[in-house]
């Protein structure tokens, strides 16, 4: 699964920070030279035969042509098969997707569309933080209050934000996706329920979750500080989370994930393969990428972070084919603490095949079946182990951060 990533943006949002950047030009084309010769090169490091989806992130990488990604596409199914039915995301802002625009991403392979903020935001109770074929795009809603908006600084109106789902819902019907963000400062349970029901009779059959982080260094953390904007209670996000939670479910929609909802099989297969462990690629300043160099000779399932700074990577990749600033190998453990904490947040949980893939010679049983904490919070209704494999109820789910503490000391005692 590559992961290719645009780092431009046209302003910073005040919530944001991520790895972006406003610049007043940028070199397109150079840049997608880099991403194409990146792209290839991790892909033979990685001896890819085939790719079950690309998700453009960033930054905004709707600001990119269509030309772009259709390249960046080129070059994936040139390195290795890229199935026609293949998942490929593209991250979107309703200020930068024309229905025109949306159309061209379209024609370069674009099969799905997603409307949402570009936020990796914690729950109140949970763990914070694709070619010739289908493509997921994402467009940054966030909210559909004007006044919410203006507030995370966002260049949108919240007409600008329905007129763009309403277009991607055009194009891509049944496979576009809207995120909300719920928690901003000053936002009441009313407010958040209203906002809610708005974005169910807007939505398709995707919809994401996420509650606000505020992050050192953003602007709206340092309003908050300095008591500028008032910050959300602890409980009143709990309950927010809940509530919304309650009405999806009541609206047809699976919670197949913490922060996830979809209904008609309409999940984002990209994502999963993240939270079931399989390997990916990061291509671009700052991805990062989970893979086995078996182009190298190697057998270890390494981490790697490509160059943040996008004149840096770009140097990198032409002197050497790919901007890779580091790369560690994973031990066993680390290994399963990430599929440990990645995996309980589906709700299918962690199979016993998974697992075993990961650890064929220590099953799920041995780890979690004995006397211990795993066993006390099966008790207590927030874990099941069966012959399936290990996962969370629905009132663990919500609380999983708390679980997993526990859970991954028990595993490191194993």
């Amino acid at each position: 699964a590559p992961c290719p990533q645009w780092p431009y943006c046209r302003k910073r949002c005040s919530y944001c920070n991520f790895n972006t950047y406003v610049v007043p030009a940028v070199d397109e084309a150079a840049v997608r030279a880099c991403l194409v010769r990146e792209a290839r090169t991790l892909l033979c490091l990685g001896q890819v035969h085939s790719v079950t989806s690309v998700f453009f992130g960033g930054g905004t990488p709707s600001l990119a042509s269509p030309g772009t990604v259709a390249a960046v596409l080129e070059a994936v199914a040139g390195a290795a098969h890229l199935p026609s039915g293949a998942e490929v995301t593209l991250e979107a802002n309703p200020s930068s997707t024309s229905t025109l625009r949306l159309a061209g991403f379209r024609a370069a392979g674009v099969n799905r569309l997603s409307i949402g903020v570009q936020v990796r935001g914690a729950l109140p109770t949970a763990v914070p933080a694709a070619p010739h074929g289908p493509i997921v795009t994402t467009l940054p809603l966030q909210s559909l209050d004007d006044a919410e908006l203006r507030m995370l600084g966002r260049e949108h109106t919240a007409a600008e934000a329905r007129k763009a789902v309403e277009a991607a819902r055009e194009l891509f019907p049944g496979r576009t996706s809207i995120d909300l963000l719920f928690g901003l400062p000053g936002q009441s349970q009313d407010a958040w329920t209203q906002r809610l029901e708005a974005a169910l009779r807007l939505c398709d059959d995707h919809i994401s979750l996420y509650q606000l982080t505020l992050e050192r260094g953003t602007v709206l953390a340092a309003q908050v500080q300095r008591g500028a904007l008032p910050a959300s209670p602890q409980d009143l996000l709990a309950d927010m989370y809940q509530a919304a939670r309650t009405a999806l479910v009541g609206a047809g929609f699976r919670h197949y994930e913490v922060s996830n909802f979809a209904r008609k099989g309409a999940l984002s297969t990209h994502n999963l393969s993240y939270w079931r462990g399989d390997q990916y690629i990061g291509v671009g300043p700052g991805a990062h990428g989970r893979f086995v160099l078996r182009g190298e000779g190697g057998c270890s399932r390494e981490a790697r972070v490509q160059t943040l700074e996008p004149v840096t990577w770009m140097q990198e990749v032409q002197s050497r084919g790919h901007g890779t600033r580091s790369r560690v190998v994973l031990s066993l453990l680390e290994q399963l603490e990430e599929l440990l904490t990645l995996g309980l947040r589906t709700d299918e949980g962690i199979t016993q095949e998974r697992w075993g893939h990961f650890s064929p010679h220590l099953s799920l049983q041995a780890v979690f079946g004995e006397p211990g904490e795993a066993q006390a919070l099966q008790q207590e209704g927030w874990l099941v182990l069966d012959s399936r494999g290990l996962r969370c109820t629905w009132a663990g789910l919500a609380v999983l951060d708390s679980l997993l503490p526990d859970l991954l000391w028990q595993l490191q005692r194993v």
